[in-house]
């Protein structure tokens, strides 16, 4: 069988699925079907010039090295074909964004035809991805006298590559979609248990929502071929939860507009917008795709004759609406206004200026950020090369600043980092700038896009500039099957040949580490003014300023060591007050949230950095309020360290990555030895007093304060997806917030899970000393529900075993964990016994693993969403209600949530958390956590 009968069988296979051919990606297909199309009385030469023009995907791959090399032949006329001709080829080159192609342009381009340099250089002068080794052949071409170079050159330093573009409609108009009403997790434009199939972009297109709502969307735009469908969040925030390219590829492949005619299932431009506006994270990427994300604002609080909010039963505040977005609703947006109109145009119904700043109309007129990233790195190098004067072509980074005002940590992090910003400029919040990235981070059901996006960007090696990246193996490790088996070697020998540090090695030569990608991250940041790009939310780092990103802007960050954003507002979060000893920090989380929400009404972090005083907390555990922050919809945040509390965390980081050194895990540029000659540097200067940990100067402005009072903390609190609120707009947020007692004991658990990103080594610990502390109480210990523990990294196994923790856990598990032979199909039953699963995600990602349909699960994990852990049976919606360690597994042993004496019984004697606010001298800032 020949790779193109294979083909044809895939074909024919999803034709079942009523799916088109797969895009090409391999180079030795394409020169198969290369040489069905020279031989002219080939039967399959017709279809072979269809895929060869219209399905073989651009960029890096080996496929578009194939077909650049054709398409110089034909045009060099080396090879005749009559259905395409020289002026086809250079167009197909001109669609291929880089790589071979532009390799390909500069060959004919510098060559001795005058002609064919002459249209080589016209096409060349719209491409913007460019890397060094092309622009040092334009470069020395140039410095040799080559008119052509020149030409190209000048072209570049007026950026007509940009300005020739055609500026964005003025007029926008849309018909509207609501895809659900409340906030909208990227969970439902793109699942996470449908991962394996993101990089296969038409079969992924089909989890979008539902097959009912893909027809309605289509049945839309016949009814409105004139309008764009716009995809919105009744009552909620679009895109909470996570980046999730795939979500935004998904709303782009429905309702967007192709890229190009020869490359298929590549949409851009989609239109979403909310009530409560775009998340922050996956507003990023709506602009990789030059998409246009809108506040709404159509629901506005109902206020009595004093101006306060009325308030439902509940204590909600009761809505009223201020304009139908009903599905089906046509709207019009001025994007030279920047006003949303009805129909008519005649009604404005709510400003939208904060949708169309110039950077992001920039990102719209281009097609998507990259094109604008690189074109702007072009330009600056065309002026520098011709020795003239820079007049950038696109708009100045937006500097803020206010003379006289302090700066917030995160204000200080993005001045020490800013890149291209005037001289001397102190930027304050609400500048948009580009910045230098520290840290980079792709995790493993994401990361075979954003090695798609690389190769589509044409980059082949990581930023030098950058001082370390990882790849991680966490969101695909509790199951190795089939999907994980085809997909993560592959995604691993292509990142390890990239540059980043891998989870796995390709070649089998250490042990796989399955550690969950944010706790490496955060141990390899040894900086606390860095800035962390992660293809997670919950890329959240308890040193410096960490991001979570779209794959797209993680491959952008990869390939340039750079990004551009704004810099947030920030909220300042303090403590007073002591903690009680029965309490778990996981409850102070849930306590800033809800003390939160009772002072303002409305969530203040949403958008935002919320910095927190937390300096008497080692990394790991300031770690778990970082990662909630996800939750609470920041754009990120920053945890302000003592002294003495960063030195020792970045002692424990550099033990860690001597680990991964031992493990054989560095690579050729000795990435790893490198991040510990910057601890040990950062450590120097910390204890020298040449510059102490990160903190904010006194004067600093911040958009609100938060005083968290731990003297009101004295149970325990649930964080409930209430499945049930009349409200639907009020199920599956991250808002309510129930003590214990609310439930009377009465709340039946029918699982628990303490894993994910949420937990680290104290909460293994307390697992055990809990199981120690009832067995000492009652004899035995008997599970009422099933318990499923997932320790985050395989350090902590290995140091319990040490300690004598593991095999507490083993003498009562019925399932263990064995690397050498792992689960190749995922559970579907549980018994009420003790799980001990590998290093990694697990339940909390839903992708392999997940609770029975229906099931009530209390979980440390960090998601709640409808259909993320647990999904809904034909009885009972699934609930995934949300809790501190002791909580969960008291309640899997119990069968139910515990009443309060049931709970300081279990957890008697365990030292859960000796927590102080930073003016205050802990008497012990250990615990079980460390």
């Amino acid at each position: 069988m020949s790779l193109y009968t294979d083909y044809l069988a895939e074909i024919e296979t999803r034709k079942t699925q009523n799916l088109h051919p797969k895009p090409i990606e391999d180079g030795a297909l394409v020169k198969e079907l290369i040489a069905q199309i020279k031989d002219t009385g080939n039967e399959y030469r017709e279809d072979s010039i269809k895929f060869f023009v219209y399905n073989t995907l651009p960029g890096t791959t080996s496929a578009a090295g194939a077909k650049a090399k054709f398409l110089k032949e034909i045009i060099l006329g080396e090879a005749v074909v009559e259905e395409i001709s020289p002026t086809f080829a250079f167009e197909l080159l001109s669609h291929m964004k880089g790589g071979p192609s532009v390799e390909v342009l500069l060959d004919l381009a510098l060559g001795d035809d005058e002609a064919i340099a002459h249209s080589a250089a016209e096409v060349l002068k719209t491409q913007v991805l460019l890397y060094d080794a092309d622009t040092d052949r334009l470069k020395d071409a140039y410095a040799a006298g080559n008119e052509i170079a020149k030409d190209i050159l000048v072209s570049y330093s007026d950026a007509e590559f940009f300005t020739k573009l055609p500026d964005i409609d003025e007029e926008i108009k849309v018909v509207t979609y609501i895809a659900a009403e409340g906030d909208i997790s990227t969970d439902l434009l793109s699942p996470g248990n449908q991962a394996h199939s993101r990089s296969d972009r038409e079969l992924h297109g089909k989890c979008m929502i539902s097959e009912k709502a893909q027809g309605e969307i289509q049945e839309l735009q016949k009814q409105h071929p004139d309008k764009r469908v716009m995809l919105i969040a009744e009552k909620g925030t679009m895109g909470v939860g996570s980046s999730r390219m795939s979500g935004v590829n998904n709303v782009a492949l429905w309702t967007g507009k192709p890229a190009s005619p020869y490359v298929p299932f590549v949409n851009y431009a989609p239109i979403v917008a909310g009530t409560n506006g775009i998340s922050p994270i996956f507003l990023t990427t709506v602009g990789v795709t030059g998409g246009v994300g809108i506040d709404l604002k159509n629901w506005v609080k109902k206020l009595d004759s004093s101006g306060k909010p009325i308030l439902n039963n509940d204590g909600n505040p009761i809505l009223e609406q201020k304009y139908s977005v009903e599905t089906g609703t046509v709207l019009k947006i001025d994007t030279k206004d920047q006003k949303l109109y009805n129909e008519e145009g005649d009604e404005e119904l709510v400003d939208v200026s904060s949708s169309f700043s110039p950077q992001k109309m920039e990102f719209m007129k281009a097609g998507g950020s990259y094109a604008v990233v690189f074109g702007k790195k072009l330009q600056t190098l065309a002026c520098e090369t011709l020795g003239i004067e820079l007049k950038s072509a696109f708009a100045p980074s937006k500097e803020v600043s206010h003379p006289g005002q302090g700066l917030t940590a995160v204000e200080k992090i993005f001045n020490r980092n800013a890149v291209g910003v005037t001289p001397g400029t102190v930027l304050h919040a609400g500048s948009d700038v580009r910045v230098k990235v520290n840290i980079v981070g792709s995790q493993d059901t994401t990361g075979l896009m954003t090695s798609q996006e690389l190769e589509a960007m044409a980059a082949t090696v990581i930023s030098p500039t950058l001082d370390g990246a990882y790849q991680s193996g966490c969101h695909t490790a509790s199951v190795w099957d089939f999907k994980a088996q085809e997909n993560t070697p592959r995604l691993m020998a292509f990142m390890h040949k990239f540059g980043l540090i891998t989870a796995r090695d390709p070649k089998g030569v250490y042990h796989s580490m399955t550690d969950v990608i944010h706790k490496v991250l955060n141990d390899i940041t040894i900086d606390d003014w860095a800035i962390i790009i992660g293809g997670d939310s919950h890329t959240r780092m308890s040193k410096g300023v960490a991001f979570g990103a779209d794959s797209g802007t993680v491959a952008l960050a990869l390939a340039t060591g750079e990004a551009t954003m704004p810099i947030p507002e920030s909220v300042k979060v303090t403590f007073k007050g002591s903690m009680k000893d029965h309490m778990d920090f996981r409850d102070v989380v849930h306590a800033t949230q809800t003390q939160m929400l009772d002072k303002f009404g409305d969530n203040v972090f949403q958008g935002r950095i919320i910095e927190v005083h937390i300096g008497t907390l080692l990394a790991d555990q300031a770690f778990t309020f970082t990662d909630w922050t996800a939750e609470m919809k920041a754009k990120a945040s920053i945890c302000i360290s003592q002294d003495d509390t960063l030195i020792e965390s970045l002692g424990i980081a550099k033990s860690r990555i001597q680990i991964m050194i031992d493990k054989g895990m560095d690579n050729d540029a000795q990435v790893l030895k490198g991040l510990i000659d910057k601890a040990d540097q950062r450590i120097a200067e910390i204890k020298s007093g040449e510059k102490p940990a990160l903190a904010p100067d006194d004067s600093a402005k911040y958009f609100a304060e938060v005083v968290v009072d731990l003297d009101q903390i004295d149970e325990p609190m649930i964080a409930d997806p209430d499945v049930n609120n009349i409200d639907v707009s009020k199920r599956y947020t991250h808002d309510t917030i129930r003590p214990i007692s609310y439930y009377k004991a009465e709340k039946k658990v029918d699982l628990g899970f303490v894993g994910s990103c949420m937990v680290h080594k104290g909460d293994v610990k307390i697992v055990a000393q809990m199981l120690r502390n009832l067995e000492k109480q009652s004899g035995e210990v008997k599970f009422k529900a099933p318990l499923v523990v997932a320790a985050p990294t395989y350090n902590i196994i290995d140091e319990l075993k040490v300690e004598g923790d593991w095999e507490v856990l083993q003498k009562y598990s019925g399932f263990e964990f064995d690397d050498n032979a792992p689960k190749t199909t995922a559970r579907t039953d549980y018994e009420n016994i003790l799980y001990l699963e590998r290093p990694g995600c697990n339940l909390c990602m839903g992708n392999q693993e997940k609770a029975a349909k229906g099931d009530t699960v209390l979980a440390t994990s960090t998601r709640l969403f409808e259909g993320r852990v647990v999904e809904d049976s034909k009885e009972k919606k699934g609930e995934s209600l949300l809790a501190s360690t002791p909580v969960v597994v008291l309640s899997a042993i119990l069968g139910r949530t515990p009443n309060i004496d049931e709970y300081k019984a279990a957890v008697e004697g365990i030292n859960l958390t000796k927590f102080a606010p930073p003016l205050q001298k802990p008497q012990d800032t250990q615990s079980a956590h460390y």
